[in-house]
């Protein structure tokens, strides 16, 4: 049902941490006693852990899941600011701001977008949404919130909601679950690390991949 589910999985735990909210007002993470005050305070700690991940520095972190009988994948990846960078041991990206290249080292194939480019991957842009769409929330579980975004009106292959573990103290990430319309997965996330992300690490390794098949799409039309 799921054709090149690994790759997509990938994108899409890229695309669900660049859909978090730009930056709001801080507000302190305390108890509610309404839901919209909830909500604020649910966009705070998004907005807080956006900036955690894509700050100026950047981020890495390592990312496991298995759903028995339908995929298995692990990976790594770096954001800075729309950079990013991922690593499994089938697919791979380097995104720079500008180009997107995609690499399947399977099939020994490097295809080349712009960033802006939906066709890098067609089954990912149906999972673009607005972030006026979701409806936030969050509760206190021991040491972690469960900060989770809910679409309001979802599509039917679409996302239904995410849910996001981050450690109190810190607004480390721990877990991600990602329910869709048939499915849904938690995404296990360990080694994360803000700050110090060089820019290099999102140029892409032409030499490395020198015996790959090119096929370069940035001036076909959108």
């Amino acid at each position: 049902m799921f054709p090149r589910t690994n790759r997509r999985i990938s994108l899409l735990i890229a695309l669900l941490l660049l859909t978090l909210p730009a930056r709001l007002p801080a507000l302190a993470p305390a108890p509610s006693r309404s839901d919209a005050q909830n909500e604020k305070e649910a966009k705070a700690l998004f907005n807080k852990i956006y900036d955690k991940v894509f700050g100026k520095e950047g981020s890495t972190l390592s990312y496991a899941v298995n759903i028995i009988g339908l995929y298995k994948t692990q990976g790594t990846i770096t954001y800075k600011g729309k950079k990013l960078r991922y690593q499994e041991k089938r697919y791979a990206a380097w995104e720079d701001g500008t180009t997107a290249y995609m690499v399947d080292k399977k099939k020994r194939t490097v295809n080349i977008y712009r960033m802006d480019d939906d066709k890098k991957d067609k089954y990912l842009s149906k999972f673009k949404y607005d972030v006026n769409n979701f409806r936030f929330s969050y509760t206190v579980e021991g040491d972690c919130y469960n900060i989770t975004a809910r679409v309001k009106d979802s599509k039917f292959f679409g996302i239904k909601y995410v849910s996001a573990m981050v450690k109190r103290s810190s607004l480390t990430p721990v877990s991600m679950k990602i329910k869709l319309a048939f499915i849904s997965t938690t995404v296990q996330i360990t080694n994360f690390k803000a700050g110090g992300v060089s820019d290099d690490c999102f140029r892409f390794p032409k030499k490395n991949f020198a015996d790959y098949s090119f096929t370069d799409h940035r001036n076909e039309e959108q």
